[in-house]
């Protein structure tokens, strides 16, 4: 019952049009579930330290606001300070008590607190109160605090968005910097622009229609306008983005042209007698609803299109005059709460220096773009205080996901120094270009770039690289509304062996599952990490993988550069049956079809600790194996990458990450095959050395970081590297290793590797 009810409640929080009608929800509901004389939520004001009531229901309304409690006084300081529920069952003999005159609290002497906390943070305090004889049960006392921490989260977020205020004019200060994730390197100073959603969709009310058909011909009309607005902003950026990345836009296009919305909201007009407006509120935020509770990471994502989609469509209804041109500063930062493709296309792209969003990941599609366009962003800021950074100048550091707000001159001077070393650093690494990739005694190492975008084959040539260690084939079956034909694939494997022949690349077999799911062929589990993924959706779907490996034979026809990896093998078995499916395959295209192709080598993914312990095995199935490094280190440590709770125990060079990584070479170089290692650690400067040591036979990175590695290698002998492997294999932290392998970087004159600046 109280499950339910407290579901309700989330339900109608997160439905409310403010944080102020939030908080009302939550009172409202808890004095009527608890059969309480009174419930109140205080929260917490920093800069002045003290608590401040927001809502109640049971003291007086014109308390809201007025009323303050310090810091240090009353039992609603102890809570906090206790960071536990606290109850009292007579608080007229408590000497904690800090009554509050004029209130209307003076007749309950029943008392029980839970602390708001977000992340470590106290944001304020939920009260429940009543007369003398009432007693708290510890299942309302659960229920409680079950429920402030929801509400944490949805007052943190107010927070961040600047929704909360404790006075009419009061703000908190902005503050010198903002954290978030590193989404594409660099740094760079401009001016923030914050962008909002075009129209607020929970804003609109639920109103019935005078007249239908006009209704209807509203909708049309903004429907179109909003087909051609899509249409313009993609062409805006058609240049700056390849087939794959440009696809989102067709998308929006294909989602406004399609059934299912679009007649959903027709149908709201026609048959339920909404206004347009309504209609199209009702239908979108359905939509939102539906695809915000899907565990799937990417048809999450989905929710965030169609939101953008919904508040277009209602801006364009909503607008009665032309919009006025808009004067841009030359150097923009574009900063918004929840960013989308549109809003980023929007603005000049020759204006846009950085990117910063309070929502997001690495693998956004706003983030996808950004390093598309090479400009350094920094996604997931969960404290953006959006309403007063218009304006404001901003150092964006793509390294180290930190944003500096207003810095002052000192501040301001450094980081123009630290750019001009970048720039001289880019400089000098453009002269390992052409160099081999070779210790300084001589040991050779095969360095390869990662790809799956356009943008990136393009920079791989520019870096010289000697091949693609990874092409992740994911981006064509993601940008479209269906599978890709096999044909449509060859098409693009073949133009990938084109440019890069005569030198190797790796073309990863479709790995769907865990955070990546296509939108027509969706994989809803409890814990999709752990479920059907990988090698494991192909196998069980042959004619999938049947597809596209005879897309891949196809396109090699005439080339004998290509070769084929399998993504998350745990076990031997999955190994021969894929082997035994592409050797059918090689055999029809060759002898039945008269195909000119030779046997690709295969190897596999090596993701999941169990590939570790049967390398051996696995070693003698196929011709090499690859390490995916950001896999293999969440599932060793148990450790979701993504989820920003424990995102600070992740960490690649953990000493239980690298000894598995040790036994896994020796394995492999047992039964005479090649290993390699792509993901984030191949690519981290730090992890080189340690790589290096390991006796890696290739590393696979992103095209930017590739000079950067190069220049990690050709610094230092193999020796060396031996030396500083056996140096943090006997230490017992991740943080222990890490300020050994800076100190070693620093010393060889290589601090500029892994910082912005050059010195």
């Amino acid at each position: 019952m109280m499950l339910k009810l407290l579901q309700h409640i989330i339900q109608e929080v997160n439905e409310a049009n403010s944080i102020y009608a939030a908080l009302d929800v939550v009172v409202e509901h808890v004095v009527t579930a608890l059969d309480t004389q009174a419930c109140s939520i205080l929260l917490f004001n920093e800069k002045k330290e003290e608590f401040v009531l927001f809502a109640t229901r049971g003291l007086k309304q014109d308390a809201v606001g007025k009323l303050h409690v310090p810091m240090g006084q009353g039992l609603v300081s102890v809570v906090a300070e206790r960071g536990e529920p606290v109850k009292v069952l007579d608080t007229t003999n408590d000497p904690q008590n800090y009554a509050v005159y004029g209130a209307g609290e003076h007749s309950y002497t029943v008392f029980l607190g839970v602390p708001i906390q977000y992340r470590r943070r106290t944001l304020g305090v939920l009260v429940v109160e009543d007369e003398a004889g009432r007693d708290y049960e510890e299942s309302e006392e659960a229920f409680l605090l079950t429920l402030a921490t929801q509400l944490a989260v949805v007052v943190a977020e107010a927070e961040s968005r600047g929704d909360l205020s404790f006075t009419v004019k009061s703000a908190r200060a902005l503050p010198p910097s903002l954290r978030g994730v590193p989404s594409a390197w660099g740094v760079a100073l401009g001016e923030a622009l914050v962008v909002y959603p075009k129209a607020n969709l929970s804003a609109v009310p639920r109103q019935q229609a005078d007249d239908t058909q006009e209704e209807l011909q509203l909708f049309e009309t903004a429907l179109e306008k909003t087909r051609n607005e899509v249409r313009v902003l993609g062409k805006r950026l058609a240049k700056e983005l390849s087939e794959d990345e440009h696809a989102l836009f067709e998308a929006y296009i294909k989602m406004l042209d399609g059934d299912t919305i679009v007649t959903a909201v027709r149908d709201a007009i026609r048959k339920q007698g909404l206004t347009a407006q309504s209609a199209i509120a009702d239908v979108f935020q359905e939509h939102i609803r539906l695809f915000r509770t899907m565990d799937n990471d990417y048809l999450k994502e989905r929710a965030q299109d169609i939101d953008d989609l919904g508040r277009r469509l209602l801006g364009n209804l909503q607008e009665d005059e032309e919009e006025l041109s808009i004067e841009y500063p030359d150097q923009v930062v574009l900063v918004g709460d929840n960013m989308t493709a549109t809003q980023l296309a929007e603005i000049p792209q020759e204006k846009i220096v950085a990117v910063v969003s309070g929502t997001g990941s690495a693998n956004s599609h706003i983030a996808i773009l950004a390093r598309a366009m090479g400009v350094p962003s920094v996604m997931g800021v969960s404290e953006l205080p959006l309403f007063k950074l218009d304006g404001v100048r901003m150092i964006v550091d793509g390294y180290l996901g930190q944003v500096y707000l207003d810095p002052d001159d000192s501040v301001l001077k450094e980081f123009k120094a630290l750019a001009a070393e970048e720039e001289a650093l880019e400089q000098e690494l453009e002269t390992f270009r052409d160099l081999p990739t070779e210790t300084e005694d001589g040991h050779r190492v095969s360095l390869y770039v990662n790809a799956g975008l356009v943008a990136d084959i393009s920079r791989s040539i520019t870096v010289g690289a000697e091949g693609v260690g990874l092409y992740r084939t994911e981006v064509p079956f993601m940008t479209r509304d269906r599978f890709p034909s096999s044909e449509e694939q060859r098409v693009i494997y073949r133009q990938l062996l084109n440019v890069f022949a005569p030198k190797p690349v790796i073309i990863r077999c479709l790995d769907i599952g865990g955070d990546k799911s296509l939108p027509y062929f969706p994989i809803e589990e409890e814990n999709p990490f752990l479920g059907w993924r990988g090698i494991r959706v192909l196998l069980e779907q042959p004619e999938i993988f049947l597809s596209q490996l005879r897309a891949m034979l196809r396109a090699s026809e005439g080339f004998e550069n290509m070769r084929i990896m399998l993504p998350m093998i745990s076990d031997v078995t999955e190994v021969e049956e894929a082997m035994a499916l592409i050797k059918k395959t090689y055999q029809e295209l060759k002898h039945e079809e008269g195909l000119d192709i030779v046997m690709p080598k295969v190897g596999v993914m090596v993701e999941v600790p169990s590939a570790i312990y049967e390398a051996k095995n696995i070693a003698k199935l196929v011709d090499f194996l690859s390490v995916g490094s950001n896999d293999l280190t969440q599932y060793i440590l148990a450790v979701d990458r993504n989820n920003p709770r424990v995102a600070n125990l992740y960490d690649a060079l953990h000493p239980s990450v690298l000894k598995a990584l040790k036994q896994l070479v020796e394995s492999v170089h047992e039964e005479g095959k090649l290993v390699s290692i792509c993901g984030e650690m191949a690519a981290d400067p730090m992890a080189t050395l340690v790589l290096l040591g390991m006796g890696f036979d290739m590393l696979s990175v992103n095209a930017p970081m590739y000079t950067r590695i190069k220049w990690v290698i050709r610094k230092f002998t193999l020796t060396r590297a031996r030396k500083v492997l056996s140096e943090v294999l006997a230490m017992r932290t991740a943080a222990e290793v890490r300020r050994h392998l800076e100190f070693t970087l620093e010393e060889h004159g290589l601090g500029g590797l892994i910082r912005a600046g050059r010195h």
